[in-house]
């Protein structure tokens, strides 16, 4: 074989490689969505953990005053995202995730101990039944009781930080309970589930089901209610993953 023609092997080589398909790079921007009795400062921990990694994250401050209001809010950070998106829902925030998930830019939804309705479902239609730990206000906004949020909310958390959460919570409308889900983004997009097997707000059992149903990649820690916040480490990797597993199906 001449010289010539081993190097115009060599250059028809590369272009066939350069030619094949390209690594898709992990998708860049996060956008959290806080749950019930909670505001966004609770991310704190895994926002640190994404941006250092260099992701660009958004944190929704949805007022929790109902899911239409909560998705509007979420919708107007996604308006703002260039490029596509892993959208994040702790506790009630997966409801309003499912939902708002619907959006084109939506790539990939993460769950952390998490509601995932089904189309016509509501958000406590899993829910253990009896009274929750609540007082009502007189324009149906509920605050959670101190003495069960102290010991089942957050119990895993430093109690110092535990009543801050406590006393800076954002009371929830308790319309939420019973709005239907019209449109379950994680029917038709990828999903990834954390399941906090301590948790003393949604029972395990019914965060495994909703991992399950929406065939979610799914993970479990020892966690609390909030044990993205007790655990931020492993619920950042989760969204990594997400980003690098969504950013290879694009």
């Amino acid at each position: 074989m001449t010289k010539t023609r081993s190097l115009w092997i060599a250059a028809a080589s590369l272009a066939a490689l350069s030619a094949g398909p390209a690594m898709a790079a992990p998708v860049n921007n996060i956008v959290l969505v806080h749950g019930a009795w909670a505001d966004g400062s609770g991310w704190k921990g895994v926002y640190d953990i994404l941006t250092k990694d260099g992701f660009k994250v958004s944190v929704v401050a949805n007022p929790d005053t109902g899911v239409a209001d909560d998705v509007a809010a979420t919708q107007r950070v996604l308006d703002r995202q260039v490029g596509p998106v892993i959208l994040v829902g702790h506790s009630y925030g997966g409801t309003v995730i499912t939902e708002a998930g619907a959006d084109p830019k939506v790539v990939g939804l993460v769950y952390f101990a998490a509601f995932g309705p089904d189309e016509g479902e509501t958000t406590g239609q899993y829910l253990p039944k009896g009274p929750l730990p609540i007082a009502v206000s007189k324009d149906g906004l509920a605050f959670f009781n101190r003495d069960a949020f102290l010991g089942g909310f957050a119990p895993d958390v430093p109690m110092q930080m535990r009543v801050f959460m406590y006393d800076s919570q954002v009371p929830l409308a308790v319309s939420v309970f019973s709005a239907p889900i019209t449109h379950p983004a994680w029917r038709s997009k990828p999903s990834w589930y954390l399941v906090s097997s301590n948790d003393q707000i949604i029972p395990p059992a019914v965060e495994r089901m909703y991992a399950k149903r929406m065939k979610a990649t799914t993970v479990e820690v020892a966690g609390s209610h909030v044990a993205f916040i007790s655990h931020p480490e492993v619920a950042a990797h989760l969204i990594e993953e997400a980003a690098k597993g969504a950013g290879g199906a694009n």
